[in-house]
């Protein structure tokens, strides 16, 4: 027990097998994870089930927090956003989006972003690391804290900062925490990992856990997703949409959540709208419509009300399911494709 364990970076079974070698009682692992994902202590000494000499003991071999809220910004439609600040000081933002029927937090995943979309403001960043398992969980443990009395985070969605399938191991060790019923008991329906399209390590992320997968799309044709998602020069569209519907497990009641930001000129027109139908035909999907949120590092803009209903109508003439977003958090450049840190770049 010479040195701390980071409690976070564990999933309950392997807490248990941790425990174990550092002769404590694996059900112990279970207790404490009751304390500190379900009701939120973190203070050994107040975990009352434990007894005293372990409480005492646990206090200087557990940590138990890995991230520290540096700022909170609150949006004049009630989103949250937080800056966290990691034990080497790196630091990255998390989003609190309330709603009627759902209180949903939106992780990172990384510090930066190395994909480089270029309508993404997080990408502008640069890439400096991958985060923990414990920085990743620990996100919801700090936002929930700001939250007014009585209010929960039900839904959790990866699409921060950072591509999540490039810190996979990572993403899964947290998703198993969130999904866990000792744990934070999510179901995993209310679970979504974004991608820009990582083909490998697809059918990685839906065979660990059933929670939704997102594709960050964005364009129809190879030649303009070259362009907003350079990946696309690695994994193009025919490769991506192949290996999505070679998935397991989808259905109507089970689909791929497609994000395509709208983007006035570039991606908006109806003939794009035709072409999006025609891609996803054979694949169980459910589209949602991102008009663009503007920042300093893209040079897009949104299209007009009229030219993003006109999109959707094309899709739901087709009978695909599909949503135009409303924009959240823009005055505190908490929206889609906003995270990058403002505060600290002046």
């Amino acid at each position: 027990m010479n040195q701390p364990l980071q409690v976070k970076d564990h999933s309950l079974p392997r807490l248990r097998e941790a425990f174990a070698q550092r002769g404590l009682a694996p059900f112990r692992a279970e207790q404490l994870a009751g304390w500190v994902y379900a009701q939120g202590v973190e203070d050994p000494e107040r975990m009352t089930n434990l007894p005293a000499d372990l409480r005492t003991a646990l206090g200087g071999a557990l940590a138990l927090r890995a991230l520290e809220l540096e700022s909170l910004a609150v949006s004049e439609d009630g989103t949250r956003k937080g800056v966290l600040r990691a034990r080497d000081g790196a630091r990255i933002e998390s989003v609190v989006i309330p709603e009627p029927e759902r209180t949903t937090l939106c992780v990172s995943t990384q510090v930066g972003c190395p994909l480089a979309c270029s309508f993404c403001a997080t990408g502008a960043l640069g890439f400096t690391r991958n985060l923990s398992t414990a920085e990743i969980v620990d996100q919801l443990c700090r936002m929930r804290e700001t939250l007014p009395a009585g209010e929960a985070i039900t839904n959790v969605v990866f699409m921060g900062m950072g591509e999540p399938l490039l810190n996979l191991p990572a993403v899964l060790e947290a998703i198993r925490l969130l999904v866990d019923p000792k744990a934070f008991a999510l179901a995993p329906r209310r679970v979504t990992v974004s991608t820009a399209g990582v083909v490998p390590r697809l059918a990685d992320v839906v065979t660990a856990a059933p929670v939704n997968l997102a594709v960050s799309l964005h364009a129809t044709t190879d030649a303009v997703r070259d362009v907003l998602v350079p990946l696309n020069r690695r994994f193009p569209l025919r490769e991506l949409l192949g290996a999505l519907r070679a998935l397991p497990g989808l259905s109507r009641r089970h689909p791929i959540f497609f994000e395509y930001t709208l983007m006035e000129g570039v991606n908006d027109s109806p003939e794009d709208a035709e072409r999006l139908v025609k891609l996803l035909a054979e694949i169980p999907s459910k589209i949602n419509l991102i008009p663009m949120n503007a920042h300093p590092d893209a040079p897009y803009r949104a299209p007009s009300p009229e030219v993003a209903d006109r999109f959707l109508g094309v899709l739901s003439r087709a009978r695909m399911v599909s949503t135009l977003r409303r924009p959240r958090g823009q005055d505190i450049a908490a929206a889609c494709g906003q995270l990058a840190l403002r505060e600290a770049r002046g």
